[in-house]
């Protein structure tokens, strides 16, 4: 067919843990969050931004993660307050996108959020189609307004989500996918 449908096709997510090294230079990684960029936004507002999340910041985030997950659960062990500092250690690149959305006098909040999901997904296209993997996930701490202060989120602002990208160290398998009569409605 073409090679964009044959991605879009194949595209798997691939979890954090089994992504590895190396991950995109700079400039790579600069090319594919221009690529990002170019979705719909109505209004030209650009209503998301990135935060990239690379080296020895992974362990700090981490950390913070971890200092929320205890205060809420004093109780945890040190093995579960390990995989809450662990979160965004695996993959070597771990990019958060972040929501912008807000009042404005023509274009409505909910397109504006569309548009940060639109990012997020056209960056895991970009990714896979450069050869990298990635899983665009969310989690408990992408809610987590302790969480959000370390990453440098104004209060109105909000994560569509981490996009981890990486290697894969393992080909995943596929899981099922909607079948299309159950989902598509012709008029």
């Amino acid at each position: 067919m073409n090679p964009t449908l044959d991605l879009l096709r194949t595209r798997r997510s691939v979890a954090p843990p089994r992504l590895g090294g190396p991950g995109p230079t700079s400039a790579e990684l600069d090319a594919l969050l221009a690529a990002a960029s170019r979705v719909p936004d109505h209004g030209k507002l650009a209503p998301w931004r990135f935060v990239v999340i690379e080296g020895e910041a992974r362990s700090r985030i981490g950390e913070a993660i971890a200092r929320a997950y205890a205060a809420d659960n004093p109780g945890a062990d040190a093995a579960r307050l390990d995989l809450e500092r662990g979160r965004l250690a695996h993959a070597p690149t771990v990019v958060a996108v972040v929501s912008r959305a807000g009042p404005h006098v023509k274009i409505p909040e909910w397109e504006q959020v569309l548009s940060a999901g639109a990012v997020a997904m056209t960056l895991v296209i970009a990714a896979n189609a450069a050869g990298f993997a990635t899983a665009w996930l969310t989690e408990w701490f992408a809610y987590d307004r302790r969480v959000l202060d370390a990453l440098g989120l104004d209060p109105r602002e909000r994560l569509a989500g981490f996009v981890h990208v990486g290697r894969p160290q393992e080909v995943p398998s596929d899981r099922p996918r909607p079948v299309l009569a159950e989902i598509v409605t012709r008029l």
